[in-house]
Formats: structure tokens, C-alpha cells, sequence
């Protein structure tokens, strides 16, 4: 029921999207009405098009403006499915896409960790992380409940970026005992000072999950990570002094 409630919002979003940009109103706002509706649309269409591109098999715009506008038309002669028809085509659909998806998606991973494997500098553990080291730093090793500060760079194995403390400016700071395994298992790897890339077969990373819509079920994952402190736990706090 949660991925047709998104597909709901998303074919909302990109009719309101759709219609504010019509060429029928050859630009102009001809109300407060039009403006707002316009702002909505603009607001929502972009919010929502990264959560469509999760969306199990993908999905045809062309076919879902096609019945949103009929719909909102109200024109039940033309609409090839009514609401109930829908809503079980799509219970049906989604668990069927998801499988085929991630089934395709580990042939894919598995193929991208053998042919990686065998490039120079590629080392492989016992679990199947596979890592690089770009800079060996001097310092520290951490330890599987260490907290950690890095900077890091987050990619399919297409190249396609889905994270990146870089972008947003500043270095994260996290357990190593609370991150996916192949972070948890090569972080420990690094004495601090070091660059290190990681490639993440999946059952190391999200599993057959996935994780939002750009990491799905099954993928393996390219992550560049540079070790900047082992942060100290902090102080325990001082007990109160009972007053008189």
C-alpha cells in the first residue's frame, strides 16, 4: 500500500506539474489562484520525481498524464481500468517488478565484483569486501564500536553519485556498529589519515532492501572514504552534590 501511496502523490504531482506549464496560458498568471498553483507545482513535481525513479520497473510519463487526465476529467468511458481495477493491478505488480528488479540487479553486482576483483591494487577479504588504498595514513586503527569522523563519496557501480559529505560541506560522524557491514568491516581497516575506496557486494551493504530510490535491492556499491578522527567517547558526566 506504501507504493501506491506514492504513486498516487507522484501522479498528482506531475498533473499539477503538467497543467501549470501549459502552453494555454502562454505564461501568465491571471490570479493568485494561478500563481499558487503554478508554486505548487513547481514545488511538488521537483520533490517528487526522485521518489518515481524507485518506483519498481520504472515508469512511462507519457501513461501515467494520459490516465491522470482522464481521471480528473472524470471521463470513466475512456479509462481503461477504474480505481478498484488499479489499485489490485498494482498489488500485484509491484511485489512481481521487485523481484525481477532485484534479481537482475545481482547478476549485475556479482558480475561488477568479479571484474573487479582482478584490477591492480584491488584487495579482497575473506567476507568479500573488496578495497583500494588511495592514501595510507599514520594514526590509529578504529574498532568495531568506535565513532568515527570521514569524509566520504557515495556511487552505484554505473557511477551514478548517491551521497557525498563532500557536497554537503562537512564530514559525518557515526558507530562503526550502527553502518551497513562493509563500512563497519573496512573503516576498521584504515589507520586514520588514510583514503580508502570500498566496493560493497550487496549482502555487505542494503541487501535485497535497497535503501531510498537510487540504491535498490541487490546493488553493489563504490564508496570513497577518508578516515579524519577516531572521535573520544565523551567524559561521563559528574554526579550531582546532594544539597543540605
Amino acid at each position: 500500500m506504501k507504493k501506491l501511496s506514492v504513486l498516487f502523490v507522484a501522479v498528482m504531482a506531475l498533473g499539477i506539474f503538467n497543467s501549470s506549464c501549459d502552453a494555454k496560458m502562454g505564461g501568465k498568471m491571471k490570479s493568485d489562484v494561478d500563481s499558487a498553483s503554478y508554486a505548487i507545482g513547481v514545488l511538488e513535481g521537483s520533490r517528487i520525481i526522485e521518489g518515481l525513479e524507485g518506483i519498481p520497473g520504472g515508469y512511462s510519463k507519457e501513461a501515467l498524464l494520459a490516465a491522470y487526465e482522464l481521471a480528473v476529467k472524470q471521463d470513466s468511458g475512456a479509462l481503461k481500468m477504474t480505481v478498484e481495477q488499479a489499485q489490485a493491478y498494482l498489488q500485484t505488480y509491484f511485489p512481481k517488478a521487485q523481484e525481477k528488479e532485484a534479481a537482475t540487479n545481482k547478476a549485475a553486482s556479482e558480475k561488477f565484483m568479479e571484474d573487479n576483483a582482478k584490477k591492480d591494487g584491488i584487495k579482497v577479504t575473506p567476507s568479500g569486501l573488496q578495497y583500494k588504498v588511495i592514501t595510507e595514513g599514520t594514526g590509529p586503527k578504529p574498532d568495531s564500536i568506535s565513532v568515527v569522523k570521514v569524509n566520504y563519496k557515495g556511487t552505484l557501480a554505473d557511477g551514478t553519485e548517491f551521497d557525498s559529505s563532500y557536497k554537503r560541506g562537512e564530514p559525518a560522524t557515526f558507530p562503526l556498529n550502527q553502518v551497513i557491514k562493509g563500512w563497519g568491516e573496512g573503516i576498521q581497516l584504515m589507520p586514520v589519515g588514510s583514503k580508502y575506496m570500498f566496493f560493497i557486494p550487496s549482502d555487505l551493504g542494503y541487501g535485497d532492501r535497497g535503501a531510498g530510490g537510487k540504491i535498490k535491492g541487490n546493488m553493489a556499491l563504490i564508496f570513497e572514504v577518508e578516515l579524519l578522527e577516531i572521535v573520544p567517547p565523551a567524559a561521563p558526566e559528574a554526579p550531582a552534590i546532594p544539597q543540605k
